[in-house]
């Protein structure tokens, strides 16, 4: 019997946009990929349970794989929920799957930064934001040699070019919201980061 998607109420898809985004954003591509080599991440670099860190613990090849599959939970469940219910609901999908990645139930609420889930669930939604915050990863990266810092400034301008895309009428109030949202969420997670580059550290 097909399902008339039309007819069941928004917020019971809103729910299970947030359900299957928080459960595929949960798994930690880095945890379970330095277990299976035999590598515990706490006790290396920083620590985190992210693409950077397995970089330094595992080498660059493991840190793109691990990189690319969490591109890839941000951007299934925002793309999948984006094209078969509605674009509110996928930035609910990729909003949910960036905040499983970040409070793992799966690593007793410990996850990574959200950085890569972020980009994919940016993908899967409103594409053209990745643009300005590639580049502005990028140049930070570039200019302050590290990663972290890059996201800072990611981050912030992710959030700027919502405002500015809305403002312009390129892009709707609620991808401005799904972008201050996204880049609220990484700036939180980089707060380390933020205070030691404040400090000169």
């Amino acid at each position: 019997m097909d399902i008339d998607m039309s007819s069941v109420p928004w917020g019971v898809w809103g729910v299970l946009a947030a359900l299957v985004g928080y459960l595929i954003g949960s798994v930690n591509p880095a945890a379970l990929v330095s277990r299976a080599l035999g590598v515990d991440l706490q006790s290396v670099g920083s620590g985190n349970p992210g693409a950077t860190n397995v970089g330094r613990a595992l080498g660059p090849r493991w840190a793109v794989l691990v990189g690319f599959l969490d591109i890839l939970k941000g951007f299934l469940p925002a793309v999948a929920f984006g094209v078969l219910v509605s674009q509110t609901a996928g930035q609910v999908a990729g909003l949910a799957a960036v905040v499983g990645h970040i409070t793992s139930p799966y690593l007793r609420g410990r996850g990574g930064k959200g950085v890569a889930t972020t980009l994919g669930a940016i993908l899967g939604v409103q594409p053209l934001l990745a643009i300005p915050v590639l580049i502005a990863f990028g140049i930070g990266v570039a200019i302050w040699h590290r990663v972290g810092i890059g996201a800072v400034v990611g981050a912030l301008t992710l959030m700027a070019a919502g405002v500015v895309g809305w403002a312009l009428g390129w892009t709707d109030v609620t991808d401005m919201w799904f972008a201050i949202l996204l880049g609220l969420l990484v700036l939180g997670r980089h707060a380390g980061n933020i205070r030691r580059a404040l400090s000169g550290s």
